[in-house]
């Protein structure tokens, strides 16, 4: 089993950027993880929402397959405490599909046709946080879940 996380656009803070590294890092000892960043979409001053979210979805979409078990972060999705996380990840790992695919999307969240490719959709937490943060706390909650089932004393109940 291979975890992929897809998030759309650059993270320009370094800050952020070497914290999801230093996470990213610490998850790899645990199982093989990889990060796509899709590239930000051009000229949308002007372009309506929903045709954003389309070609952003067009975008994701190139990136998974049908061996995918695809969970959207989004801020309708359900919540989980971190045992919890835990133990429904585990529970995926004993499934067929060859990858655990996590999708950070846009600022405007998802196209139809992303969430209909969705799985499962989980948020983080009521509260709104900007996308680069989103990649933060996720590789954090990632590797903190991993942990807790390879029994390492990172998290304390």
């Amino acid at each position: 089993m291979k975890i992929l996380l897809i998030q759309t656009g650059k993270t320009t803070d370094n800050n952020i950027g070497a914290g999801v590294e230093e996470y990213s890092l610490r998850i790899h000892k645990y199982i093989p993880f990889e990060i796509i960043t899709l590239p930000d979409l051009r000229n949308t001053k002007n372009m309506p929402v929903e045709e954003q979210k389309i070609r952003e979805g067009e975008s994701i979409g190139r990136a998974i397959t049908s061996d995918d078990f695809v969970i959207l972060l989004d801020e309708k999705g359900r919540e989980y405490s971190t045992r919890e996380f835990s133990d429904h990840l585990e529970k995926l790992f004993m499934m067929s599909k060859k990858r655990i695919v996590f999708v950070i999307g846009g600022p405007y969240g998802f196209s139809q046709g992303i969430y209909s490719k969705a799985d499962l959709k989980i948020s983080l937490s009521r509260m709104t946080f900007s996308h680069q943060m989103v990649r933060l706390l996720f590789t954090e909650q990632l590797y903190r879940a991993l942990s807790i089932i390879k029994g390492d004393p990172y998290h304390h109940d």
